[in-house]
């Protein structure tokens, strides 16, 4: 990536403006009573004055509603649902002025004049409810196109909170969506994800792929609707936690589970804009492991194939002699190799041509400002032209070279002025108006399944600037794309990450440091861009993927960091690296209990509504509450004379400071000193946090020797979860997990028996058992002293502390 990509200023904005123009036209409310009903296996259709609704029962706690003003819906499948749901039996009946539906969860509440939909509990708590002006279509023209704009608008009372919709760089610094607006159109820079987690216990899922927007302050803040600015109907589901936990396992039950990542994609990212030559790749390899300093992978990106034109798939060989050379020194130094590979061609070159040839090309173009060209997208919703898409890169480079993944950039369908995907009406699905932000779902579907089928052996990773609700099942990271290297651009990333992973999409990264300056590279060496890189480095260690990436040299070895410096950003590199055996159970429970790692509050603290608007603290897996340090401090003209930032303890319980080990009760707000070194970390009483030895890469050694940290106070648990680090066994059953049980009372810990076996798999850890007492657990440093000695064998084994 480089500045080529940024969009100048007034042309995003006017793009921006463009689309809210477009989805605020004013629509009607035909009459829509129910005049009848028919009741089918797992749904009810009723036929209204003008149209259709439909009501299907996916699970007990997963119902959809669809709505049309026609006498038909769509025969479409949906490309984020990918569940084929078996017909739910439930209790159907009606009164005088509803139809009511019950399952054994929910009970679903339909106004015969309305046709407004109220969804409560059993016992008749109402959990939400359309409003009585709930969904709409109204014709419109869109592009040129003659369409529909659709809308749902649900009550909001005044204490509900709302998290989720994706990822958006433009965005405030807020993290709650009560009382504002966030446009939901994929574009440079976003992830609009179409999924919205309320306190109230449930969330919402909008099946609709066109430009769309979500109002959250509609009716002086009592309701909110969600626009979309094209459609053919209203598709909406439904989730019933009330836990948020549990909202995401059924987000993902509908829409697909993410894969397991291997082991080394929980280390240390290296990356830069960009490394030039095969030389420079190998001189960044030495650096790190002759200094010994932590890291998994480096990547290559963009222009490799410079001066050939993009899609070219060609690394130079005056630059890269012998790219399988390089992937071999790599991998001989246990580091894994991304490359960045782009969905769009220049004319001139075989892969063109043989899309071209095909009918696997659009007509949208991308402005390469570095060769003056209007480069082109391919189709990423033609299968057909997703499997050549594929093969020309697996046969060019992937799998030719032995790369390990891949960096999949640009991977919107926006030229940055005019909304090209928008007019497009020729993507081999449908229309441009009704596909636009499922360009990279369907372009990482592609990849993925080509991974799949062809480099069975290692499990896929792939890096993506986009992102929409289903593409954690397609092995896709989200990346918050090209940011800008300053502490307003920090602060906000913060936000973003959280409220990613509150829309089900478990992996989220950001460039750390910020990826440009002003259109170059910021002079690294300054005492001020120290301070960001190393805050925002320590924010990093507390994300699920851990990556520096952006212009200028920022690698840990850099002469551009003063020996301060170096030994922050080492001690931060090195604790993630303890915490693997923490972070790798996490993500076992991503993959196989939908698990989220990076945790917005209301996740673990839903009742404590202190919590709904804090923007910059997070959980990070059940044990660490994250508090990144986001204003610039110490170098700072008007810098406070006293270093600290304020942190909320929530709920009721106690809770440990990480570095100190002092105990701190819940329910109060802290000023914390913060110097240069140290991110306010706190975990939570009744924490188990298994530790590793101190490690160079991920599998560098066994995890047969754990320490582990009890934080006592409160009853607590962990799974912890081992594999083979790599392949697809683990979907066979070739995982291992035993449950790690505190007991705080009788001062036990109860190590169950082990279920599941794999090959290779330890016969025995030895736990070094810490119970937490001020300086003694504490600090990112191995312990010195065990206060028991435990040999787990596999054998349910009870321990007094």
């Amino acid at each position: 990536m480089s500045d080529k990509f940024f969009r100048v200023k007034s042309r995003f904005s006017k793009l921006i403006l463009g689309a809210a123009l477009l989805l605020t036209l004013t629509t009607v409310k035909v009459s829509a009573a129910i005049k009848s009903y028919q009741i089918k296996p797992g749904e009810v259709t009723f036929t209204l004055d003008k149209g259709l609704m439909k009501i299907v029962v996916c699970k007990d706690d997963i119902i959809e509603v669809k709505y049309s003003i026609f006498n038909e819906f769509l025969n479409k499948p949906s490309l984020v649902v990918n569940n084929k749901w078996q017909p739910l039996t439930f209790k159907f009946e009606q009164n005088k002025s509803a139809y009511i539906i019950t399952t054994k969860k929910l009970k679903i509440t339909v106004d015969k004049s309305t046709n407004a939909i109220t969804y409560s509990k059993l016992n008749g708590e109402v959990i939400t409810a359309e409003d009585q002006q709930n969904k709409t279509m109204a014709a419109a023209t869109v592009a040129g196109i003659n369409t529909y704009n659709v809308s749902t608008q649900f009550n909001s009372p005044a204490d509900e909170a709302l998290y989720g919709l994706g990822c958006h760089p433009v965005d405030t610094l807020s993290i709650n969506y009560k009382g504002r607006n966030q446009d939901l159109a994929i574009r440079y820079m976003t992830g609009a994800i179409p999924v919205l987690l309320s306190t109230k216990g449930y969330g919402l899922l909008w099946d609709n792929y066109s430009a769309s927007n979500f109002y959250g302050a509609e009716a002086g803040n009592t309701k909110f609707k969600y626009v979309s600015e094209s459609g053919k109907q209203v598709d909406y589901y439904f989730f019933y936690g009330p836990d948020f936990d549990h909202i995401i396992d059924l987000y993902r039950v509908a829409s697909g589970k993410a894969p397991m990542y291997a082991k080394w994609a929980f280390g240390l990212f290296q990356s830069q804009d960009r490394y030039m030559s095969q030389q420079e790749i190998i001189s960044v390899k030495d650096n790190y492991r002759n200094n010994h300093i932590p890291v998994d992978v480096i990547v290559q990106d963009w222009y490799y194939w410079d001066p050939l034109p993009i899609g070219s798939h060609v690394m130079k060989p005056e630059r890269y002699p012998d790219p399988k050379q390089l992937l071999k020194d790599l991998h001989k130094a246990n580091i894994h190799g991304m490359i960045s590979i782009w969905p769009v061609f220049g004319k001139g070159t075989p892969n063109f041509d043989a899309l071209q040839k095909m009918g696997g090309l659009t007509d949208i173009t991308w402005d390469n400002v570095v060769t003056h060209t209007f480069d082109t997208y391919y189709d990423a919703h033609y299968p057909k032209a997703r499997d050549l898409y594929w093969a020309q890169a697996r046969d060019s480079l992937i799998k030719r070279y032995d790369w390990d993944a891949w960096w999949i950039d640009q991977c919107e369908p926006d030229n940055g002025s005019l909304l090209d995907a928008r007019k497009q009406s020729n993507f081999w699905i449908g229309k441009g108006i009704d596909y636009f932000n499922t360009y990279s779902l369907e372009h990482t579907k592609g990849i993925y399944k080509g991974w799949r089928n062809d480099i069975p052996g290692k499990r896929a990773f792939f890096l993506a600037r986009q992102s929409f609700a289903g593409a954690q099942r397609n092995a896709a990271t989200l990346w918050s794309s090209d940011i800008f290297c300053g502490f307003g651009a920090f602060k906000s990333q913060v936000p973003q990450g959280i409220n990613a992973c509150a829309s089900g999409i478990p992996y989220w990264t950001s460039d750390i440091g910020g990826y440009q300056y002003h259109w170059t590279a910021p002079d690294w060496s300054k005492p001020e861009f120290r301070e960001l890189f190393t805050r925002w480095f320590q924010f990093g260690t507390f994300c699920p993927i851990f990556r520096i990436h952006g212009k200028g040299e920022r690698a840990l070895f850099s002469k551009n960091w003063d020996a301060d410096t170096k030994a922050t950003l080492l001690k931060y590199d090195k604790l993630r690296y303890r915490l693997l055996p923490y972070i790798y159970s996490l993500a076992g429970r991503v993959t196989t209990e939908n698990y989220t790692i990076m945790r917005a509050l209301t996740f673990d603290f839903r009742n404590d509504p202190n919590v709904y608007s804090i923007p910059d603290q997070y959980m990070f897996g059940p044990a660490f509450l994250v508090n990144p340090v986001t204003e610039q401090l110490y170098t700072a003209k008007n810098a406070p004379a006293e270093k600290t930032r304020k942190v909320y303890l929530p709920g009721s319980s106690k809770w440990y400071n990480f570095w100190t080990g002092e105990q701190q009760n819940g329910g109060q707000t802290l000023n914390v000193p913060v110097p240069m070194d140290i991110m306010p970390l706190y975990i939570k009483a009744g924490s188990i946090v298994p530790m590793g030895p101190d490690m160079e890469y991920a599998t560098e050694k066994p995890a047969d020797k754990i320490e582990l940290r009890i934080y006592p106070g409160a009853d607590g648990t962990f799974k912890f979860y081992e594999d083979e680090n790599d392949n697809y066994n683990y979907e066979k059953g070739q995982y291992a997990t035993f449950t790690l049980t505190w007991k705080d009372k009788t001062h036990q810990l109860v190590i169950s028996d082990t279920k599941g076996q794999f090959k290779g798999m330890l016969k025995k850890h030895t736990f070094n058992v810490i119970l937490v007492n001020g300086e003694h657990g504490s600090n990112s440093g191995i312990t010195a002293k065990a206060d028991k000695v435990v040999s787990y064998a596999g054998k349910a084994v009870t321990v007094k502390i």
